[in-house]
């Protein structure tokens, strides 16, 4: 005969199921699994969202425990279950997807039944003995959904934000490593895909940087919103079911156990509709894209050909391109950053679009909107990490097609433009297009600046930032 498998039942509003005892999850989990087989984004995915229940869970347990409504042995079992789930432990159990209706009741619900079920282990009962300590009861004492749930993403969504920042500036850096490498590479600016000044490729990188590097101000700015929180709202912020004085003691809990600075929001009605604070970090987020895009699109034009393109740098070599061409290389690293960049963009009209949806006193939307917010800082710090390590670093310069570029370029005539005035300027540019010379050999040819004074212009250092030369045409 085989092994039977131990079972228990659990009842709910609808009825009863039979659960099997490897589950930490109860009756409503389960409901929220069968009725939202939406996504393949599920809970145990995120660990940090987890993190952020077992940190809202716990809070509340010291608020109820002062308040006397949780025995000793409840407030010891509920603090070491959360601290299991803080340790990395058990997240399998959270099995619902991220997508889901009830305004993340499903999620709620399952940390309650699995919190409930290790706190009995941890004091020495059977899960599912819930006279002991219940999900209801306990768990969720002096809560809801409707501010349990928010307040956890806002908590996941801030360690989120955290974790992101040193993915961010470590590609920073590495591009100013690459600004200094290319420091005296002199190549050709270009405006509107046209020749303009002469510039240097270490300028060019270290503007990659720079744009990149402003943008950590905007999401610590909006990351800032996630410490304001509606725990002790409880369903719409009027605090029903709750005790005078749990709304500050829960938050004080929680500043101590995150150690950070953690604030009630000052009005909880209009906190528990409000979802701006995801709306606003997506913005932040969608600004990193469209950045890291446009500095992925000039890395595949500045590497382009690379004997009929502009061929201007090197990306390192890391697969072959075609299954038809032989030879053939393509920047596949900057391609698969500019496709996260599109998801991430696009994830931000979805929550801007789940934030204008909220009805009355609740935004029922809430569960995309995290989905969108903990998927975006993911996609975004591993295409950080891949741009950098397979891409960025691995950078060389053609530094000899860059210097003939510049040699053989319209656009140096605007360099000389200050020492021999715009007539000559306009006179030798059309000259140049018509003949095939370059400027360069036309100013000398005309009579206008000697050989000297042209290198003097034309000397890298005298090209990349203001100057003041004193130099006059010879005619």
């Amino acid at each position: 005969m085989g092994n039977s498998v131990k079972t228990r039942i659990e009842h709910d509003l609808l009825g009863e199921r039979e659960m099997t005892s490897d589950k930490l999850y109860g009756i409503q989990t389960l409901r929220g699994i069968e009725n939202f087989n939406i996504s393949n984004f599920k809970l145990s995915q995120y660990p940090l969202f987890i993190n952020g229940l077992a940190y809202t869970k716990m809070a509340a347990a010291y608020a109820n425990h002062d308040l006397g409504l949780l025995t000793e042995e409840q407030f010891k079992g509920i603090c070491a279950a959360c601290k299991d789930l803080l340790d990395g432990k058990y997240h399998d159990q959270f099995p619902v997807d991220m997508i889901q209706g009830g305004a993340g009741t499903s999620t709620n619900m399952n940390a309650n039944e699995v919190i409930a079920n290790l706190a009995l282990i941890h004091t020495g009962h059977e899960p599912g003995e819930y006279q002991y300590c219940d999900s209801h009861d306990q768990i969720n004492r002096s809560q809801s959904t409707n501010d349990a749930y928010p307040t956890a993403i806002h908590l996941g969504l801030y360690a989120s934000h955290l974790a992101l920042l040193p993915h961010l500036e470590m590609l920073i850096k590495s591009f100013h490593k690459k600004g200094e490498e290319f420091a005296s590479v002199i190549k050709m600016g270009r405006t509107q895909l046209q020749d303009a000044v002469p510039m240097t490729l270490g300028q060019t990188f270290n503007g990659f940087a720079s744009i990149l590097n402003d943008e950590i101000k905007h999401l610590n700015q909006a990351a800032e919103d996630f410490l304001t929180v509606n725990m002790g709202a409880t369903a719409v912020g009027t605090g029903i079911c709750s005790e005078p004085g749990y709304a500050e003691a829960t938050v004080k809990a929680l500043a101590e156990l995150t150690g950070w600075d953690i604030k009630l929001s000052g009005d909880l009605v209009g906190a528990t509709s409000d979802t701006s604070c995801m709306v606003g970090y997506m913005s932040a987020l969608k600004r990193v894209a469209v950045k890291l895009n446009k500095i992925c699109n000039d890395l595949r034009l500045l590497s382009s050909g690379p004997r009929c393109g502009l061929g201007e740098i090197n990306l390192p070599a890391r697969q072959p391109g075609s299954s038809i061409m032989p030879g053939k290389v393509n920047p596949v690293i900057p391609e698969v950053a500019s496709q996260v960049a599109f998801k991430v963009i696009g994830n931000e009209l979805c929550v801007t679009m789940a934030g204008e949806a909220s009805q009355l006193e609740l935004n029922a939307m809430e569960p995309v909107m995290a989905q969108c917010c903990f998927e975006s800082v993911d996609l975004l710090k591993n295409a950080f990490d891949t741009l950098r390590t397979l891409c960025v670093d691995g950078i060389t310069a053609n530094e000899k097609a860059c210097r003939d570029e510049v040699h053989n370029s319209i656009g140096i005539v605007t360099a000389l433009n200050p020492y021999i005035g715009y007539d000559h300027s306009t006179n030798i540019a059309k000259k140049a297009l018509q003949t095939g010379e370059s400027v360069s050999e036309l100013v000398v040819k005309e009579g206008i600046l000697t050989n000297e004074d042209l290198e003097t212009i034309l000397d890298p250092k005298n090209m990349v930032k203001p100057v003041k030369l004193d130099i006059k045409p010879l005619k």
